[in-house]
């Protein structure tokens, strides 16, 4: 197995980004190997600076990068030798089985989309976001940032991709799912998230328990939560908030603690015919190296191969 990770990518790089692949050896196989895809020379000064061999890595060259303010598609279009394009060059021509990047987060969609493309049937890809459990464990939200408008079947495909994810990778073994709502009628809410409901009332894609309310994201009531991309971020940024400013006024909790993005590193973009993980542009070592350990997990799960299956 062959992961791409994109050392030119966010605020930090490549520190950050070479710091967390050399932290990702100690606990990835033998048989997983690490593409460096960015500056070489930079790439080779740096590990031998940490006494770390070359040979622990392999190393694609490249020194454009698509900055953060830059238009996806056209600096795509405009930047072939980019470490997004030619990742996703490597990607598309399976000599890596994922490519992982904290670079254009909209850059990686539109890659994404342009060059793997979406699994037949799948009306919109999406990303998730982990959600600790105030009683244990985790769940997950969907959408949480590329879809601010939904339509119903959007967000009936939605579950049925988040659960697929949390019982593949995450081992949930036939997950609940939620629909996020105000209100646990199936009457509440707007005329979208009615229809959704009515849609995933007798589902048998997947094991659907009802609405679930902004008070109950962090119990045990569901552990897929599905919502459109705009409220699902507004959730994501708010609960990471909450975060900073526990640990501002030097506090600590065991359950507050699980906020801490580090821990989870990246999310894979759902959907799609093969592996791509985005991270936050502001990731640390930690981040890349744990977005680098579920980079091979999700490889191992084979969850785009099933996603395909259930679409077909």
């Amino acid at each position: 197995m062959k992961i791409g990770l994109d050392i030119l990518g966010g605020d930090f790089a490549p520190e950050n980004c070479l710091s967390g692949a050399v932290m990702a050896l100690d606990e990835l196989p033998s048989d997983v190997k690490i593409v460096l895809i960015g500056d070489s020379g930079k790439a080779k000064e740096f590990l031998k600076s940490r006494n770390v061999s070359e040979d622990k890595f392999e190393f694609v060259h490249a020194t454009d990068i698509i900055q953060m303010g830059e238009h996806p598609t056209k600096a795509l279009a405009q930047k072939p030798q980019s470490t997004i394009s030619i990742g996703f060059k490597l990607l598309k021509e399976n000599e890596i089985q994922c490519f992982a990047s904290a670079g254009n987060t909209g850059a990686m969609l539109v890659g994404a989309m342009f060059s793997v493309k979406a699994v037949s049937g799948v009306i919109r890809p999406c990303i998730t976001s982990i959600l600790p459990k105030i009683t244990g464990g985790f769940g997950i939200i969907l959408d949480v940032g590329t879809n601010a408008d939904c339509k119903p079947d959007v967000l009936y495909q939605f579950a049925i991709l988040g659960s697929i994810f949390a019982k593949e990778v995450y081992k949930i073994q036939n997950p609940k799912v939620g629909l996020l709502n105000i209100g646990e009628e199936p009457e509440k809410g707007n005329l979208v998230v009615q229809a959704t409901h009515s849609l995933m009332k007798d589902s048998k894609d997947f094991n659907f328990v009802g609405n679930v309310e902004g008070l109950e994201v962090f119990e045990d009531k569901a552990d897929v939560i599905v919502c459109e991309g705009f409220t699902g971020n507004v959730l994501l940024k708010n609960a990471e908030a909450f975060y900073s400013m526990i640990k501002k006024r030097n506090r600590s909790d065991e359950f507050f603690d699980k906020f801490n993005y580090e821990l989870y590193g990246g999310t894979p973009i759902l959907g799609i015919n093969s592996n791509v993980m985005i991270a936050h542009g502001k990731s640390s070592p930690l981040a890349f190296k744990n977005m680098l350990i579920l980079s091979k997990d999700i490889v191992e799960a084979n969850l785009n191969e099933k996603i395909k299956t259930i679409f077909q």
